[in-house]
């Protein structure tokens, strides 16, 4: 049995597209964000309180990008995963943990000192800081992509899965007026997949039908008051 403690739009995403892209059976527990502060129980799953947690059968993990690896090579076959045999192998893992500790690091410091704190502790030379060091971050997405459709070994994989969910936070934090072309163009193909719109139908569904409501997700609102 496959479980995901998800809140909506937060980086537990990945693992909500990659399952969908696999069209995988699990269960999706909705969670108000931060649930550490809004769900102490939550606290009994995870210790850390941070999101997602994931479970395969007694198997726990915490790391969004690790759960979209684990997914696609053990809950296979799929060309979402990468094997060690091809030549792609060493390609596919760098993007897919680029995306994690290069590319949403900044934007966490963006949403914190730009959004989540009290406005008296917002901090927006912080937020500008951040901003540039995770535009100046993506032009090495902007090169791969400039010639090609996906990141690599040819096909839509979990890398582009989880470089995706970082667009996807951008967009949501209103930095993605700043894309190159080419990122942008990228961005708007992964938009129009049917695994990533049906995971977004998903949360939404999920969310209503556990009683989350959505102005408890900070996430959801960001570019849409």
């Amino acid at each position: 049995m496959l479980k995901l403690y998800h809140c909506e739009n937060a980086r537990s995403f990945r693992p909500l597209w990659t399952m969908e892209e696999m069209g995988l059976s699990y269960e999706l527990k909705m969670l108000p964000f931060p649930p550490r502060v809004h769900d102490k129980s939550y606290l009994q799953i995870n210790l850390l309180g941070t999101i997602p947690a994931f479970f395969d059968d007694d198997i726990l993990m915490t790391e969004s990008a690790a759960i979209c690896q684990y997914l696609a090579s053990r809950h296979g076959p799929t060309d979402l995963d990468v094997p060690v045999s091809d030549p792609a192998y060493g390609t596919y893992l760098n993007w897919l943990h680029f995306s994690e500790a290069t590319l949403t690091f900044p934007q966490t410091l963006v949403v914190r000192y730009g959004h989540f704190e009290a406005p008296e502790r917002r901090l927006p030379q912080v937020v500008e800081d951040y901003k540039q060091w995770f535009l100046a971050r993506l032009r090495a997405v902007d090169t791969a992509i400039s010639a090609r459709d996906y990141l690599c070994a040819d096909r839509f994989t979990t890398a582009d899965i989880s470089v995706g969910y970082a667009l996807m936070l951008a967009e949501m934090i209103q930095l993605a007026a700043y894309f190159p072309q080419a990122v942008a163009a990228y961005w708007q193909r992964l938009k129009q997949r049917p695994g990533y719109l049906s995971a977004l139908e998903r949360q939404r569904t999920a969310a209503a039908e556990q009683g989350i409501s959505r102005l408890a997700t900070p996430l959801y609102l960001f570019g849409r008051a």
